[in-house]
């Protein structure tokens, strides 16, 4: 690695690797084979990177998910958790060995947070625009506050 590469990047020499953790290709092995016993066999699935902000009237969630139809995608919320998950075909398939870079992912993908507020759920909209999905949740109106006097008996 060449120095000014490390300087730009943040790595220098002082960063050491631990060798008492397994190499990256044994972690990965060793999460997917846990993954998949207790999410009940064969699961492979992509995060969804999200943006997460408020109005004063709603929290909205966006993401980028070109190439996926709305109707690959599934929204649930349940309690106090939104949950969206959709699957990306590729719609040619190339073998590895003819990729010379490969960084999009393929495949089901889900994200799941937990809302920060009360919410409207029978009000949530959701739009998809040029592959940007627009999550919007307005937030539940609180009940008047009641100011309760204390009386001494």
């Amino acid at each position: 690695m060449s120095n000014i590469f490390k300087k730009l990047s943040g790595l220098d020499d002082k960063i050491k690797i631990s060798h008492d953790e397994p190499e990256n290709e044994e972690l990965e092995e060793a999460t997917d084979e846990n993954q998949g016993e207790w999410l009940g066999g064969d699961y492979d699935e992509g995060q969804l990177s999200i943006d997460v902000f408020q109005t004063p009237d709603s929290i909205v969630v966006k993401s980028t998910i070109a190439g996926v139809k709305p109707g690959d995608i599934d929204i649930a919320i349940n309690n106090d958790m939104l949950t969206i998950r959709g699957r990306r075909e590729e719609l040619v398939k190339i073998t590895e060995e003819n990729y010379l870079i490969k960084e999009c992912y393929w495949g089901g993908f889900s994200r799941s947070i937990i809302l920060p507020v009360e919410i409207e759920a029978e009000k949530v909209e959701a739009s998809l625009d040029n592959g940007v999905l627009t999550v919007t949740l307005p937030k539940a109106k609180s009940a008047k506050q009641i100011s309760i006097k204390v009386t001494e008996k």
